[in-house]
């Protein structure tokens, strides 16, 4: 099955072709990762690309898995909405994941794994997840989150959240007082995955539903101004 993977949430524009195999296991057949500030001009350009570098299609892909965030309010509408056009043009499903359920995907360090990516306004996204289990090589189990928070308080729940592995954007590592190691974005690999076994079956996915975790900054104006004396 062939699969378009794309993620704005982050940092990072992720698209990727991928070739989702019956035993479960995707294969990257074409990747692209560009700057994420620039949501709107790169995503489907790398889209084109792709199709052209990998000597398919676009009419060939058999559905389509986009990052449902946690992240910024208008990078994640941009990679939403470009899947669902993508998805209603072409008469595929689209499954949306969590980002960072995908971000975590196939590391497993023997103990708890913390997932943290920028949120502006001096905050993180996080999410924690139980990665001691190797028997699912595709998948880590969530044990809380995601959520948005400083990095000093959630720092100061560390311990209670029993984490020994930190991995993410590393510009925070220092206001959490832990090494963070990488991937700091998700892999389409990671992408496809975590909707593998829903793929498989044939399932059909719920709507895709963003995870903004709090209110856009622009705000509907509650009365008229006055412009006459």
């Amino acid at each position: 099955m062939l699969v378009l993977a794309l993620d704005t949430a982050t940092t990072v524009v992720t698209a990727g072709l991928v070739d989702l195999r019956s035993d479960g296991a995707p294969v990257t057949v074409a990747a692209r990762a560009h700057d994420g500030r620039r949501h709107g001009e790169l995503l489907m350009p790398a889209v084109r690309a792709l199709c052209a570098e990998a000597g398919r299609a676009l009419t060939e892909v058999e559905a389509l898995v986009v990052g449902a965030g946690p992240g910024p309010f208008t990078g994640l509408r941009v990679g939403i909405a470009s899947a669902a056009a993508l998805g209603h043009a072409l008469d595929v499903p689209v499954h949306g994941v969590a980002t960072h359920d995908a971000i975590a995907s196939w590391v497993h360090t023997g103990g708890n794994l913390l997932v943290v990516t920028d949120a502006r306004r001096r905050e993180v996204y996080w999410a924690a997840y139980d990665a001691s289990d190797p028997a699912d090589a595709r998948s880590v189990r969530r044990l809380s989150g995601p959520a948005v928070e400083a990095p000093e308080a959630l720092a100061a729940r560390l311990d209670e959240l029993a984490i020994g592995t930190v991995i993410g954007d590393p510009a925070f590592a220092d206001r959490l007082g832990r090494d963070i190691g990488g991937p700091g974005a998700p892999t389409v690999e990671g992408l496809v995955g975590v909707a593998a076994a829903d793929l498989l079956a044939g399932r059909t996915p719920a709507p895709v539903e963003p995870l903004y975790l709090r209110r856009p900054d622009a705000v509907e104006p509650t009365g008229r101004k006055r412009v006459t004396a």
